[in-house]
């Protein structure tokens, strides 16, 4: 203390100026964070840091599970139409996930859409399954891969992603991926991009913010568990040039996609490139040897307790919230310059609108068929959203009543169908080219809709002679496969 008197004596000008001396050499605890942005097509660093340092991946995993699996699609092992089923490992997986229960069956183009846009677990187990055979096979096949790209600092034992200690990677590594992504699959490069799925009446929306609201957004995936943090690998195209941004450990999803944002935006060039000291190409960052920062305690201790789910309630509850702007604020006087447009005001907005890409259980549809399934899917959905005519829903489960609730709920489930043939147009822009296998899933669902209503009339067991009651039991045979 008696070193510290002379100072108090000191001018107010020696008073600021020792101020700004105490916080340099005692900053306040900062938030560990991974941050790299690297050129698409040369690889060249535009900025790192913290760059090779290990990293608990989370949900990013599935970028590489969507490429192991997308080879596979590209060398013939399996087509985007084949069916795989739901095991009990695949169902018993944690959240994120569709939740379809073992035996359902679902093709490999719509498993990979629930797993790129919802981050489903369940379908990240289902397509390893699929392609490897089981989890370990396909994680040996993902590390058979990282080791073939360069990703030496990569080590998977599970397909989605959820805790395992032996699961890290670095923000060197993703984008190495990202770029073979790009190189490798550019044909299926949509996966990546899907601004939102529709499964029934539920509407899920991609959870990479960036798509949809940040200019020439074009990739990649999100992810979260405890002990990561937020994650995001994102990428961008504008003027002809592409770039990767990775961000590891952010504190919220509101922030990892501001952060993200922020990357790109100077990565296109506020003009001031020519001022950085060039950082080679991604694959040249020289690894650290360490142990990944475990973020659990900071992430999910107290207030934050919650399952290690990329279903950020940060993303659904900041669109318009005032907290976001403070978000930014803080952030830019952390280091980044904010860019002339600010990424909270973009990543606030509502995202640009589209259609919904509809996904489906069982074979490939298209057409009619495609827009009874996704009707079928809503009508077994949500029986509770048809509140507004309680005695449908009442009715429903009773067989007497059967043949009155069946023609009260069809003009409900028609619109549905109709809103649809738009949806339907989407999967038929898509690369891969077998969509035939619609023609009897088509067939089966219309025995399946009306044959309903005349059982129930003539299934009096009394009155009828063997004829009738052999026509009551074949719909009703039919109905359950067509839900």
């Amino acid at each position: 203390m008696h070193l510290l008197r002379p100072l108090l004596r000191a001018s107010s000008s020696n008073l600021i100026f020792l101020a700004m001396a105490l916080a340099i050499v005692t900053p306040r605890a900062v938030h560990a964070e991974a941050l790299l942005v690297v050129e698409a097509d040369t690889g060249k660093v535009l900025q790192a840091d913290n760059a090779t340092m290990p990293w608990y991946p989370a949900s990013v995993t599935k970028i590489m599970t969507a490429y192991v699996t997308l080879k596979a699609v590209k060398e013939g092992r399996l087509s985007l139409d084949t069916l795989l089923t739901v095991s009990p490992v695949a169902a018993s997986q944690s959240p994120s996930k569709m939740g379809f229960g073992p035996g359902i069956q679902v093709t490999v183009d719509n498993a990979l859409k629930m797993m790129m846009v919802k981050s489903a677990n369940d379908m990240a187990v289902v397509l390893a399954e699929g392609v490897g055979g089981s989890v370990d096979g396909f994680s040996a096949m993902m590390n058979q891969t990282a080791s073939r790209l360069g990703m030496t600092q990569t080590n998977y034992v599970n397909p989605n992603g959820l805790p395992a200690d032996e699961q890290v990677t670095s923000a060197r590594d993703l984008a190495i991926l990202a770029r073979a992504v790009i190189r490798d699959l550019p044909e299926y490069e949509y996966f990546m991009q899907i601004p939102s799925i529709r499964y029934g009446r539920r509407v899920t929306q991609n959870f990479n913010k960036l798509i949809g609201r940040y200019p020439g957004a074009d990739g990649f995936k999100t992810g979260f568990i405890c002990a990561s943090g937020y994650n995001l690998v994102a990428s961008a195209t504008r003027n002809g040039k592409r770039l990767i941004a990775v961000v590891l450990g952010s504190s919220s999803g509101q922030q990892r996609a501001i952060r993200a944002a922020q990357l790109l935006e100077r990565g296109f060039g506020n003009g001031l490139g020519w001022l950085k000291p060039s950082l080679g190409t991604v694959d040249n960052l020289v690894p650290i040897d360490a142990s990944p920062p475990n973020l659990r305690e900071e992430m999910c201790n107290g207030k934050r307790k919650r399952p290690a789910t990329d279903e950020d309630p940060d993303i659904v509850a900041s669109n318009g919230n005032a907290s976001t702007g403070e978000t930014a604020v803080t952030f830019f006087t952390a280091g980044l310059q904010p860019p002339t447009a600010k990424p909270s005001e973009l990543l606030a907005a509502a995202a640009a609108p589209s259609e919904p890409v509809p996904v489906y259980t069982g074979p490939t549809k298209t057409g009619p068929a495609l827009i009874a399934a996704v009707a079928a899917d809503a009508e077994k959905q949500t029986p509770a959203k048809r509140g507004k005519k309680p005695h449908i829903a009442a009715k429903k489960p009773d067989v007497a009543a059967a043949p009155k609730a069946e023609a009260n709920a069809k003009p409900a489930g028609k619109p549905a169908a109709a809103a649809k043939p738009a949806i339907a147009a989407k999967p038929a822009a898509k690369p891969d080219a077998v969509r035939h296998a619609g023609a009897k899933p088509e067939a089966a669902a219309k025995p399946a809709a009306k044959p309903a209503e005349k059982p129930v009339a003539a299934g009096d067991k009394p009155a009828p002679k063997p004829a009738k009651p052999k026509a009551a039991a074949k719909p009703k045979g039919e109905t359950k496969p067509a839900g």
